[in-house]
């Protein structure tokens, strides 16, 4: 059921704003002139579809009138179906508009990707999953920078970190969090068997200075080492790692990629503080009653969000239950045709908790249970 009451009152607001915009007083308030525009242009979609949908409304009210008389029924009797599937549309995305927006949306985000459970496998998957995002971050024209990697022998990566700047990229990628589950032959596997691995991902929103309060004489212990690494002599000679912890939370963050001190303790700082809103956003959703498990959790293969399985090129969302037997695209980059339904789903189960309204959206398709 649309919430026509709370469309009509955005509309009487978007109608003051026009009223205030036009006070010759506003004019001569900058800030307060920008900050009256800006809310009344977050309002305009909506006012513009509601006033849409009413229309639409009044046209089929009358159409089901004009059905009782003869001489107009033949007219209108074809037109009722489409009417009623064009308002049942634009109800949905009413319905969606009034849902308050994630301030975090528009934000780039730290992505940060470990190998959990599988050894060797488990690192070559890691290394897998972050060419994933680097080809799907190409495809959206993000920039991503990298903060910290810890490479393997084989090929793979223990723990990978990066920064992935562009539009809306924390509205994209926020349900890539989780743990993923790779079934498939090891290069090394001589038998053939299909072997089980697990990565971690985690999607923070990137944290500015004014979000996060750090003292650092008071809250950080940072501490300098010579960097690791193949070798050379100056990353081996430079004095140019560090490592942070914060005493407060616990969090210790190492960065050593690059070979100056001033760069590792500002990619640190970035992982650190990025880190520490995401804490305060847990803190403050399981305040409101909105409990939910970490984005990580231990790495365990029981806590999947999602399995890559090769030998059938299946790729299965567990959240959602939806499979989809294109792998080979989806760790080619092409992510969308699961990131549209888990925003879809995510917004659906919105509107249950925060509005009480039960959309009837369903994502279809099915997933494996643990196979």
């Amino acid at each position: 059921m649309l919430p026509v009451a709370k469309l009509e009152a955005f509309v009487r607001r978007a109608e003051e704003l026009d009223r205030l915009l036009c006070d010759p007083e506003a004019t001569t308030d900058p800030a307060r002139y920008r900050k009256l525009s800006k809310e009344r242009a977050e309002l305009e979609g909506l006012v513009d579809s509601f006033a849409e949908y009413q229309k639409l409304q009044k046209q089929l009210d009358d159409d089901r009138k004009a059905l009782e008389d003869p001489e107009l029924r033949e007219l209108v009797v074809d037109e009722i179906p489409e009417l009623e599937r064009q308002l049942a549309a634009l109800s949905r995305a009413l319905t969606f508009m009034l849902l308050p927006a994630d301030p975090a949306d528009e934000r780039n985000v730290v992505l940060e990707i470990r190998a959990a459970e599988g050894g060797d496998e488990a690192t070559l998957f890691a290394a897998d999953l972050f060419r994933m995002y680097l080809r799907f971050a190409e495809k959206m024209r993000w920039q991503v920078e990298l903060l910290s990697e810890s490479k393997t022998l084989v090929g793979g990566l223990k723990e990978v970190i990066a920064t992935i700047s562009g539009d809306r990229v924390y509205s994209t990628l926020r349900f890539e969090g989780g743990v993923h589950r790779v079934q498939r032959v090891p290069a090394t596997e001589a038998q053939g068997r299909v072997h089980t691995s697990t990565a971690t991902v985690a999607v923070l929103p990137e944290a500015e200075e004014v979000d996060v309060q750090i003292d650092e004489a008071k809250d950080l212990q940072i501490s300098i080492a010579a960097s690791g690494g193949p070798g050379g002599q100056g990353v081996n000679t430079t004095n140019s790692a560090v490592q942070i912890i914060h005493k407060p939370s616990g969090i210790l963050v190492k960065c050593q990629d690059e070979r100056s001190q001033l760069k590792n303790k500002a990619k640190a700082m970035k992982i650190l503080r990025a880190r520490l809103l995401e804490v305060e956003r847990r803190r403050r959703e399981e305040s409101i009653g909105d409990q939910r498990r970490g984005m990580v959790g231990s790495g365990e293969r029981a806590e999947k969000i999602r399995t890559y399985n090769f030998p059938q090129n299946r790729v299965s969302d567990h959240r959602i239950q939806l499979t989809l037997y294109k792998l080979d695209r989806f760790i080619d980059g092409q992510l969308d045709e699961l990131l549209t339904p888990l925003r879809t789903h995510h917004q659906a189960d919105r509107l249950r908790r925060e509005l009480g309204i039960e959309t009837g959206l369903g994502v279809g398709g099915s997933s494996p249970s643990d196979d």
